[in-house]
């Protein structure tokens, strides 16, 4: 057996350790201090300095502050705070990495290390070979501890980046509010600006109106100075100011005189104008002009033609006064104006010997005084009454005279006598409802009723105004139920219309 030297054993080792530290460089001068426990675990020393906590404690602690405080920071100091985060999360990325490239190199040192062990336990013989057996065993359970602390170091760079991905969505939501916050302030301060501008130009308005008030002030009591200078001046000079007051008088007496004299001369004029018009015309209507009057034709001169040998046809405008509208049934020399006449000029022509001679109206028909109130009265309710006499049942005279109540609904008519009805009818287009067109004193109170084909009546009311305002009241309900009441459609026979000039156009417009 050959007995190796301690000279040579030191060289030996020289040399292998001088070959493992020619290609890497360990972080100290020594090697650390470790101690094999049971089950071959290595046991670290307990280091005499404090680090502190670990990073994932740290970064949790942070995380949970940040939670907190959430909701008492504001969105700029948050969107600043994330900042930071980001940051520190991108730090500690980069710390990683370079853990992992330390974590490479230590494992090439152990390696290495392992590889010089091992070939020096084939030299070593005795105790010094179970030295460097336990130096590789504590090699190898460096290598596994070390691959632990590799799992462990990729699992916190997963929640290192986990948690960069957050703060940096985050940053991005706190930049976004920021943005907004942003436009929301900038126009608020637009419409605080455009709001004092407002009331900048209120109160230099305010300031020229107070301006222009204190010159019409002054004004008025300039003016009120001049007065006062002029009345004391007149009150020095009484003579004066009495020649004054009497020229005064004077002409007011003069002006009084010639307006007198003026009215006296129009009214001469007039009645000048009116006779020579009456030379002119033949015929003249006679009557007022008004809602519940009547009117009547009255031959003017010698030479008229005698009414009852003539044709008479009376026409209302319309409204744009470019037709005129045929008024059926109204060919006698009386006619009682009704509702669908005010406000229209009413024509009559008289056709007699090939002459045909048109009579108008001065002014277009005007209603009777209170009417529309009173009607607007009886609207309010649900149906209206008016007592009336039956005059005629289809064309027939009736010769009793007793007292019917006309009711007018918003449905229907109905004419009876105490519990006897006479006729019931609702609104329908056979229904025809308007004032009587024949002659009599009593035409302005009458009023004409078709309830339905075959049956008319011909109603007398008690006054002008119930006649006018029953057939306002029923036309108004009538149209609500979108039913037109019109006149009585009376058939003119063919020659007479021919002879009128009537077309068939012109039937359509009848009331």
């Amino acid at each position: 057996m050959t007995k190796i030297s301690p000279e040579i054993e030191e060289s030996m080792l020289k040399e292998s350790i001088l070959a493992v530290s020619a290609d890497v460089s360990f972080a100290s001068d020594h090697f650390p201090k470790y101690k094999l426990g049971p089950e071959n675990q290595i046991l670290e020393e307990p280091k005499g300095d404090n680090n502190g906590p670990s990073l994932k404690e740290v970064v949790e602690r942070e995380t949970t502050q940040l939670s907190e405080q959430h909701k008492r920071l504001s969105v700029r100091d948050l969107a600043s705070k994330f900042d930071k985060n980001l940051a520190a999360a991108a730090k500690l990325a980069d710390e990683a990495k370079l853990r992992e490239v330390a974590s490479l190199e230590g494992h090439v040192l152990l390696k290495k290390l392992r590889d010089a062990l091992e070939s020096l336990r084939g030299r070593m013989a005795g105790r010094n070979k179970e030295d460097v057996e336990k130096a590789i065993s504590m090699v190898e359970a460096l290598a596994v501890k070390l691959t632990q602390k590799e799992g462990e170091l990729i699992q916190e760079k997963f929640e290192v980046k986990k948690l960069a991905n957050f703060l940096k969505q985050a940053s991005e939501d706190a930049k976004k509010l920021v943005n907004q916050e942003k436009s929301f302030a900038c126009a608020e301060i637009e419409s605080a600006r455009a709001v004092v501008q407002r009331f900048g130009e209120a109160l230099e308005e305010q300031e020229k109106n107070s301006e222009i008030s204190q010159k019409t002030q002054e004004v008025e009591e300039l003016i009120e100075e001049v007065q006062v200078a002029r009345r004391i001046k007149l009150m020095h000079q009484p003579s004066k100011v009495m020649g004054m007051e009497h020229e005064l008088r004077a002409l007011r007496t003069q002006i009084r005189e010639k307006s007198i004299f003026s009215v006296k001369l129009q009214k001469e004029l007039a009645l000048n104008k009116k006779a020579e018009e009456n030379k002119s015309r033949v015929y003249i209507l006679h009557g007022s002009e008004t809602l519940g009057s009547c009117l009547r034709l009255q031959p003017c001169s010698d030479n008229a033609p005698v009414l009852s040998k003539s044709s008479i046809q009376w026409y209302r405008m319309s409204s744009d006064g470019n037709q005129q509208e045929i008024i059926s049934g109204a060919n006698k020399i009386m006619y009682a104006p009704e509702p669908l006449d005010v406000g229209r000029i009413l024509l009559v022509d008289i056709l007699s010997n090939g002459q045909k001679v048109t009579v108008t109206t001065s002014v277009p028909i005007g209603s009777a005084a209170g009417l529309g109130g009173y009607v607007e009265t009886l609207l309010r309710k649900s149906s209206s009454e008016f007592n009336v006499v039956i005059s005629q049942i289809n064309g027939q005279d009736h010769p009793s005279h007793s007292t019917h109540a006309f009711n007018v609904g918003k449905m229907r008519i109905k004419l009876c006598r105490g519990w006897i009805t006479k006729s019931r009818e609702i609104y329908s287009t056979s229904m025809l409802l308007c004032g009587v067109r024949g002659d009599g004193n009593a035409a302005a109170k009458s009023l004409f009723w078709q309830p339905r084909k075959g049956l008319s009546y011909v109603l007398t009311c008690e006054s002008e105004r119930e006649r006018n305002a029953a057939i306002m009241v029923a036309r108004k309900h009538a149209l609500d139920c979108s039913v037109m009441l019109g006149g009585a459609d009376d058939q003119i026979p063919k020659t007479q219309r021919e002879t009128l000039g009537l077309s068939k156009q012109g039937t359509k417009g009848m009331s």
